[in-house]
């Protein structure tokens, strides 16, 4: 996927009738950026048909995306939130966080925010911090360092901890949601597409069924012991087993591409590292521009409540509505020089994780993680290399990387002592 200035010429090249959204693997070799550059500009209301008679529109403009992720009332997420679930209503519908509307959705969450925000949050920081340093250490034990494959143990580490999760399990768990998330990449693929999403499933339900029965009568504030004991046991066993799925699928399947997509935003522009370090206070800039220049949350799926005029069109009832959150956040209208990386960026509304009652649930723990992590690079890592070419992962739901192999080079011991 092409990250950098979409051109005069790449625009020339789009036809949008032979534009397939909905192959993953377009996500990874082609070019979407310029394909939503050309549907913002000429179909911001864009229809797809699938060669089996599927079908979806496509929204590409900032305010047309905050629309259908904010009005539930007219686009709703109880059929389904991905855009490979497409034809086929979610089994989870009405008892999983990301597949529900409100008022339900709030009941969902309102026990879990205070693990993510507040006091709650403060309590986890020093974790967050412990398996930060881990990963930035390990860039320094050796020569190649594969950052997007490393970065995929972070969120698992933070998530583990807010979950109560076993560590020894963790690896497995980073595997399975992998396959979930991406199911057509050759590195999570097992037989085909179908059978490894099945898998993945059957692993992470029967996974967090176990563990819901060993906890059963335990004492704990973690977030599994909070679904569970949520009004006095009002969940049953399978609402708390697909909440825990999609907890941990949304923590794993963002942040480490964030991390690996900022960090080679940065060795393309030495120029904008060179003004973090200068200036360590633009490290939060840094973070959001990093969400809004990677958006991995790439796209939402939602359906027409009724008949909706929306971007200079008609969506008919019960009709699919492909969020792409990608092309929201480089909508000029909203961004100046929007395929220009700026740490220094202000004013950014970007919709990295989502907008409105679905906003993500773990936003401020990504945020802190990014922050610790660039602040712990800026104090022990001078700059990273480039040690070969970057695989971009096969998804059209999550935008992000299998591997992006670097060299790290430390930072001199007078550079540090004399912070």
């Amino acid at each position: 996927m092409k990250l950098t200035d979409v051109t005069a010429a790449d625009r020339a090249a789009v036809d949008l009738s032979r534009v397939d959204l909905f192959d993953a693997a377009y996500h990874a070799e082609g070019d979407p950026h310029a394909a939503w550059a050309v549907m913002r500009e000429q179909a911001p209301l864009h229809r797809s048909e699938l060669p089996d008679g599927r079908a979806f529109f496509n929204v590409t403009r900032y305010h047309d995306a905050c629309r259908v992720l904010g009005s539930h009332r007219e686009f709703t997420s109880e059929r389904g939130s991905l855009l490979s679930q497409l034809g086929h209503d979610d089994a989870a519908s009405g008892r999983m966080l990301v597949a529900t509307d409100p008022p339900r959705h709030s009941e969902l969450r309102r026990p879990l925010n205070k693990m993510f925000t507040g006091r709650g949050l403060a309590r986890s920081e020093d974790r967050i911090r412990d398996a930060v340093r881990s990963l930035v250490a390990g860039a320094l034990g050796g020569p190649v360092w594969d950052l997007a494959q490393q970065a995929t143990m972070l969120p698992m580490a933070i998530a583990g901890a807010l979950m109560d999760l076993p560590e020894p399990d963790w690896k497995d768990l980073v595997q399975w949601t992998g396959m979930a998330a991406a199911p057509q990449d050759p590195v999570f693929t097992i037989r085909n597409p179908h059978a490894t999403l099945a898998i993945a499933h059957h692993q992470l339900f029967e996974y967090f069924a176990t563990q819901y029965e060993a906890r059963k009568g335990t004492d704990g504030d973690d977030a599994f012991r909070l679904l569970m004991t949520m009004r006095d046991g009002e969940l049953t066993r399978e609402e708390v087993v697909v909440n825990c799925y999609s907890l941990l699928l949304g923590a794993n399947a963002t942040t480490p591409h964030t991390v690996a997509g900022t960090v080679l935003a940065l060795m393309e522009r030495p120029d904008q590292l060179r003004a973090v370090r200068e200036n360590p206070a633009l490290i939060p800039s840094l973070v959001e521009e990093g969400l809004r220049w990677t958006s991995p949350a790439s796209s939402f799926l939602r359906y027409a409540v009724d008949d909706v005029e929306i971007a200079g069109g008609s969506v008919p009832r019960g009709e699919a509505v492909a969020v792409w959150v990608g092309s929201a956040n480089r909508d000029a209208d909203v961004f100046p020089e929007p395929y220009r990386f700026d740490v220094r960026r202000s004013d950014n509304r970007h919709i990295a994780f989502g907008y409105g009652a679905h906003y993500c649930l773990g936003a401020t723990v990504a945020r802190l993680t990014l922050r610790l992590f660039f602040e712990e690079v800026l104090d022990r890592i001078e700059e990273f290399v480039p040690a070969g070419e970057p695989q971009h992962l096969v998804s059209n739901f999550v935008a992000g990387f299998t591997s992006l192999p670097v060299r790290a080079v430390p930072r001199r011991v007078e550079a540090v002592a004399g912070r």
